[in-house]
């Protein structure tokens, strides 16, 4: 099972109310990024990510879900794309705008 080291820890209760919260994450640069990609593999039920802003090649020393394919594309969708890949079970939802 996918989170039975985690479940080991936190109690398969704990992993339940995980997959059944919803997080938003508002800017999706070098905090953003670390944090969304930390929620997706633990599970989040949802996550809300929002960001305005589009990737820039200084971005991708820091920002550890873009790389260079990303330049010039929304930061929330690229971000989505990523996130599906490391975990398709749980439910993503981008804008890009700003708040």
């Amino acid at each position: 099972m996918r989170y039975s080291r985690q479940e080991l820890l936190i109690g398969k209760k704990s992993q339940k109310k995980l997959s059944k919260a919803k997080v938003c994450i508002v800017g999706i640069g070098a905090l953003g990024t670390v944090t969304s990609e930390l929620l997706t593999r633990a599970g989040i039920g949802e996550l809300v990510l929002i960001d305005r802003d589009f990737v820039e090649l200084h971005n991708l020393q820091r920002q550890s879900l873009y790389d260079q394919s990303d330049i010039g594309k929304p930061k929330a969708m690229q971000a989505k794309k990523k996130l599906v890949k490391i975990n398709d079970e749980i439910k993503i939802k981008c804008h890009v705008t700003d708040l």
